[in-house]
């Protein structure tokens, strides 16, 4: 834990920061609604960081003080002024569907929940560019583009509970990345509303680039109100589960795919050992997925893919065992097989698994035989298919079995030296859960927009390593 977190808030301080909160509701109509105690407070001060058995003792039982529920710009600003006057820090929170802890408060203090700030503010008919509020969640605005036929481009496989500042701020990437990349590619953000930590607080319109360095920071250097994002003209994507009996042929569809002309969403790869840990698509019985026999390609592909696709994949050995449109289907949807909710289901069947994140060095084959003949069935292949600097790459998200700190600090240093790009979630700040490289500008922007450096303190290690 890091050694230089403020101290927690004063019993003082808190009757100060509600008192202001209070005086400020009659001048803007505040419905500000505060959580003392008890197991609300305990819900919003945590996420799913318990995916990883380092961060459950490192983050179990740091609890926020206060949390504070906003529905409006006006309380956002409110809410920012008392905790800078007070000099108490504040750690931003949407959903909570993140993995690595990056809403719990590691100094208390005070959370913001930022659900209640939910309005789609505009789409623009000429661009598909859409101005949306901080908190709404990311199906029901999917929902909302659906009228105008636009859809979002990128969005996590949490996308039915996932707020859409929660994504930019704590994601990286998911379905969509296939064809648009990873968040912080240029392109995919258009714009932030961000309020800074201070006395009187600022609301700042933010292009592409002074976004940059707020996008993917744990909300440690800016309060995003508002994101103006791109969107894409809507597919009614059909899913396909396509099954091999043979491994190296699966590899060879999976990195294959990508660089032909068919229209794909999303591309997902499961060892058989994973597939069969997997819920049935589409529910139970009749109209559902089978129980998994092989090595499993999931698709999110084009209706007008259909024809080409299946020869493809019956070339390569490749069987349809199920297929199905995505809009209009009853039970689990295939996107939630994909991405980090394969991590969930495997471990709603067996606690054991843990996870790690990589970009695989290419060619695959090699890299992944050789671990897999190193760590045998505690490591388990789950690809998904990415663009990276517009190229098509594999990332890698495989189920590990929990042997101890010792075992998974080996397995990622093998993983380091044979070439792959592992992004750590086992650690709770942006540096070592990314790059693991301070980026200058992250902390240039806290400097700017939390000057006092109470925004989630704890989460940027460049702060803390360079701060005057």
């Amino acid at each position: 834990m890091p050694d230089d977190l403020p101290a927690a808030a004063t019993a003082a301080q808190l009757a100060a920061i509600e008192a202001e909160l209070k005086r400020s509701g009659g001048a803007t109509g505040s419905g500000l609604k505060l959580v003392r105690n008890g197991p609300e407070l305990a819900r919003l001060s945590r996420d799913c960081f318990d995916y990883s058995p380092v961060l459950q003792p490192l983050l179990s039982g740091r609890l926020a003080q206060l949390v504070v529920r906003a529905s409006r710009l006006e309380e956002v600003q409110a809410v920012a002024a008392a905790c800078s006057r007070q000099g108490v820090s504040l750690t931003l929170r949407g959903s909570g569907t993140g993995n690595y802890g990056q809403c719990v408060p590691l100094a208390g203090g005070v959370v913001l929940d930022l659900s209640g700030l939910n309005r789609m503010r505009q789409l623009e008919a000429s661009s598909g560019i859409v101005t949306v509020e901080a908190g709404c969640l990311l199906a029901d605005l999917d929902r909302q583009l659906s009228v105008s036929g636009r859809s979002l481009r990128l969005a996590p496989s949490t996308w039915r509970s996932a707020t859409v500042a929660g994504f930019i701020a704590g994601g990286s990437g998911g379905i969509g990345s296939l064809r648009w990349g990873f968040l912080r590619d240029p392109g995919n953000l258009i714009g932030l509303e961000v309020v800074t930590l201070e006395a009187e607080p600022r609301v700042l319109q933010l292009d592409a680039k002074a976004s940059r360095p707020i996008n993917h920071a744990y909300g440690t250097n800016g309060i995003i109100t508002a994101v103006r994002l791109p969107t894409a003209a809507a597919v009614n994507w059909q899913q396909l589960v396509v099954e091999f009996s043979h491994w190296d042929s699966a590899l060879e569809a999976a990195r294959m795919l990508p660089g032909t002309a068919l229209m794909l969403h999303t591309l997902c790869l499961l060892e058989e050992a994973v597939a069969r840990q997997m819920p049935a698509i589409g529910g139970q019985g009749a109209g559902g997925c089978p129980v998994a026999r092989g090595h499993r390609l999931l698709l999110l592909a084009a209706p007008d893919t259909l024809e080409i696709l299946l020869h493809l994949m019956a070339d390569l050995g490749g069987t349809l065992i199920w297929q199905a449109p995505e809009q209009g289907q009853r039970g689990l949807p295939l996107r939630e097989l994909c991405w980090n909710h394969t991590t969930l289901h495997a471990r709603a069947h067996d606690p054991a698994w843990t996870y790690l994140q990589m970009l695989l060095p290419q060619p695959e084959a090699p890299f992944l035989s050789a671990l897999k003949q190193r760590w045998g069935e505690d490591l388990l292949w789950h690809l998904e298919g990415v663009r990276q600097q517009g190229c098509q790459r594999l990332a890698a998200i495989p189920l590990v079995r929990w042997r101890g700190a010792e075992s998974l600090a080996e397995l990622i240093a093998e993983v380091n030296q044979s070439g792959g790009l592992l992004f750590n979630p086992h650690a709770f700040n942006v540096e070592d859960g990314g790059l693991g490289v301070i980026d200058a500008d992250q902390v240039s922007a806290k400097r700017a927009y939390d000057p006092a450096g109470l925004l989630n303190p704890g989460k940027l290690r460049g702060w803390s390593e360079q701060k005057p």
